[in-house]
């Protein structure tokens, strides 16, 4: 977190500490439970939380109440939630009686501590409370930032620790609950949650949710808006503005395949139902992996069914993470490196081993890239096994937890053969499902359950990969045929410095790609010219390529592709293509003016996980 990130949330805390301190007594100290949480999960957690929510768009607040059933560890006498930003008007527990919670002083990062009495025989604890403009998982639009530009739309982003800025709860993943809610909002918009969801808008504005299954707080999620349904078979579906409904059915007709091959591969699909919502361009990331209802950007809506390799991801998710959850944030590549592999492996089975090592092959250059700068400038962050005590969670969001993980897997695979990892990642899943782990318990569970034999143990070098830093010297080279001559065009430019038209017929997304992260360190203007002129990068409507040819024209000042770029990022909101390109312009003044202004532009259209990424970059507030 910048500084000024800092100071702009003591700020925001101070205020809201003001604001209670007219209905409750002064904050007091409460100590972290965890490196990222107040929540005291091993004296009392909650076992079932009940919402009940009205959407008011006007104010631009969530109001309501959130109802905990709990399960008691022993005679604790009281229960510590997370917040953030959030106001408690009361808390009553389930006897009707009104309960004198106390507030902890408020932390710039981890928020404000709620610690609530209890009773004996207290088995339900009652607050009635409500958010504001600083609650960062939330995202009001208005209809200018949607597809359909009718109606504003609301959406959560609660990951890593923001659900508590919407919900009070123990706001750390090895709390696992089932949840149901009330949900009130205009009656010409619908609500949609991570649990059992309506398919058709009614017209009474008020809808009701169920998730049997325990999940984690950062799978809370919620969005209102003007959407529409639309089947693609008995199990799954896709929800999208009403104007966008088509496009976002045809490019997604591959989901029904996917989730029938990841089924086969590792047992049944575990969660009813898989459909996933297409949210406006603002939204901060390309997915998340809510359970029943994948929330994902439109910029994977590229018209030629490229990009759906990410609906993969996220519907792998519904395995790796979704079933068997990292327990801390420092086990974040449990969740991701097992998405990566097992996307990989979907991926295959629908479309091919030869698209899938083409994908895995860009991939692997993206870690390279990532490895190099980090053992620079923080080597440790390079470990599997991370320690992000006292920092942002987020700050583990990196291709180290997603493709480091993903080749450690593929090395395991590799070592022991296809056909006993796939046995034992199926048993992984069923012995651990609904359930949190950590990176010791899944290292005793490999040397236990697959590794065979001594030569085995030696050659799997467990410890190298998960506490070493930067890449093991046996780690997995994918490479495909397709991005072969991918690179042989690269090559030949980079002799030539002259663009060739036939070199890229037939090329799909990724070779694409490929070819523009491998154009001369030292390409120009003119040059850039030229290739825009043979492949019409700055008209692009394809995000992926897009992000990489705006990252060169802003590195090289090339003022042609400046007008579509500016228009990009106005855009899209998704935080991997801002960067790259925000990154480029920061390098030298000119560009940082431009990127400050752009920036001055497209931030209110910009979810503050974004917001504050680029504020970082450019040096100002966010």
């Amino acid at each position: 977190m910048s500084k000024f990130e800092h100071i702009f949330f003591a700020c925001a805390a101070f205020l809201v500490a003001c604001q209670r301190s007219k209905q409750v007594p002064a904050p007091i100290q409460v100590p972290l439970q965890t490196d990222h949480s107040f929540g005291n999960a091993d004296k009392v957690r909650t076992k079932h939380l009940h919402l009940d929510l009205k959407v008011d768009f006007k104010s631009k607040t969530l109001s309501g109440t959130a109802t905990h059933t709990l399960d008691r560890q022993g005679n604790d006498s009281v229960m510590i939630l997370d917040s953030r930003n959030l106001f408690v008007d009361e808390v009553t527990l389930d006897d009707g009686s009104k309960t004198d919670f106390r507030l902890g002083v408020a932390d710039s990062l981890f928020g404000t501590a709620i610690v609530i009495p209890l009773k004996p025989g207290t088995k339900k604890v009652n607050l009635r409370y409500h958010t504001d403009s600083l609650s960062e998982a939330l995202q009001w639009l208005n209809p200018a930032q949607t597809h359909d530009r009718r109606h504003p739309f609301l959406f959560t982003q609660s990951q890593a620790i923001l659900a508590r800025t919407w919900i009070p709860l123990m706001d750390r993943p090895d709390v696992r609950f089932t949840y149901s809610a009330r949900i009130s909002c205009p009656k010409e918009l619908m609500a949609l949650m991570s649990a059992s969801n309506p398919q058709q808008r009614n017209d009474s504005g008020i809808y009701h949710f169920n998730m049997p299954q325990p999940v984690s707080s950062y799978l809370m999620a919620l969005a209102v808006g003007d959407v529409a349904f639309k089947p693609l078979d008995s199990i799954s579906g896709v929800y999208a503005e009403p104007g966008f409904l088509d496009s976002v059915a045809w490019e997604l007709a591959d989901m029904p395949q996917m989730i029938e091959k990841a089924s086969a591969l590792y047992g049944d699909y575990p969660w009813g139902r898989y459909d996933v919502l297409v949210l406006p361009p603002s939204f901060p990331f390309g997915g998340m992996e809510n359970p029943r209802l994948t929330f994902a950007t439109p910029t994977i809506i590229a018209g030629d069914r490229s990009l759906t390799s990410l609906v993969a991801h996220e519907l792998a998710h519904s395995w790796s993470g979704n079933l068997v959850t990292n327990a801390t944030w420092n086990d974040f590549w449990l969740n991701e490196g097992f998405t990566v592999y097992f996307e990989n492996r979907i991926v295959e089975a629908v479309y091919g081993k030869d698209f899938a090592d083409m994908c895995a092959e860009l991939e692997v250059g993206e870690l390279e890239r990532t490895v190099s700068r980090m053992m620079r400038e923080n080597p440790a962050d390079t470990r599997l096994a991370l320690n992000l005590k006292g920092r942002n969670p987020d700050d583990g969001l990196t291709d180290i937890a997603y493709i480091k993980g993903f080749l450690f897997l593929k090395h395991l695979e590799q070592l022991v053969g296809r056909p006993r990892w796939d046995a034992f990642l199926k048993e992984y899943f069923r012995v651990h499902s609904f359930k949190t782990i950590t990176t010791g318990t899944f290292n005793d569970y490999v040397q236990e359950h697959l590794l065979q034999t001594a030569r085995e143990a030696v050659a799997a070098k467990l410890n190298d990969w998960i506490y070493g830093e930067g890449l093991p010297d046996n780690a997995p080279r994918p490479a495909s045929e397709r991005m072969k001559l991918a690179r042989e065009a690269a090559a030949k430019y980079q002799r030539s410095r002259k663009p060739d038209p036939a070199m890229v017929k037939g090329w799909v997304t990724q070779q694409y790609q490929h070819f523009l992260r491998n154009l001369p360190k030292d390409i120009n203007a003119a040059e850039l010219e030229a290739l825009d002129q043979a492949f019409g990068f700055s008209r692009s409507g394809n995000a992926e390529i897009q992000c990489d040819w705006f990252t060169l024209a802003a590195t090289a000042l090339y003022r042609p592709a400046f007008a579509s770029m500016e228009a990009f990022l106005v855009r899209v909101g998704r935080r991997k293509f801002l960067k790259p390109v925000y990154e480029a312009l920061s390098a030298t003044p000119q560009g940082l003016e431009m990127g400050r202004a752009i920036f001055k532009r497209a931030k209110p259209g910009y979810h503050s996980v974004s917001a504050g990424s680029i504020a970082e970059i450019l040096h100002v507030q966010p």
